[in-house]
């Protein structure tokens, strides 16, 4: 059975200093305006890393270049894999790729096809609005990670007015 394509629709970079990244991208991909949202939280009761709460707090920037939605991640405090990247020396630097599930449903089909083709589950959380994500590793087939989200109506109609401003 050929399984069906996940095509990607976000790629994202971590970093240290989100302007010197959003200014470079900037000048090499054409993207126009970038959307912060500094100090976000993710939270304990809603987040896991490694199989423990997590409780961390980012700096995000977003953008669009066509329908690919780029997202810049700084982190600011507490243990991530975000903040494992930069300290463990892999970053800073591309980060990820994001598959989009339909619906919850799918999210977890995905995340069970995940597993069997090996894929270990790192991180996984839902945040405000009900966007669902989880990050999937196969360090040993080359994917450092791949995040799979569901992203509901209410979210989506945010990334939509982001998409927006590259008009």
């Amino acid at each position: 059975m050929t399984p069906t394509p996940r095509p990607p629709v976000q790629i994202a970079w971590v970093t240290r200093d989100l302007e010197a990244t959003e200014s470079t991208l900037s000048a090499l991909l054409g993207v126009r305006k970038w959307v912060r949202m500094p100090g976000v939280h993710f939270a304990p009761q809603a987040c896991t890393y490694l199989g423990e709460p997590a409780d961390f707090v980012a700096d995000i920037a977003l953008s669009y270049l066509g329908d690919m939605q780029l997202e810049l991640i700084a982190p600011v405090r507490g243990r991530s894999l975000y903040d494992d990247f930069l300290q463990d020396g892999r970053g800073p630097g591309l980060h990820h790729v994001c598959i989009e599930a339909a619906d919850p449903d799918d999210f977890e089909a995905m995340l069970n096809d995940a597993a069997e083709q090996g894929a270990q589950l790192v991180a996984r959380g839902v945040m405000p609005g009900g966007m669902c994500f989880a990050y999937v590793s196969a360090p040993d087939a080359g994917i450092p990670y791949l995040e799979i989200a569901y992203i509901p109506a209410e979210i989506r109609s945010v990334f939509d007015y982001i998409k927006q401003q590259q008009r």
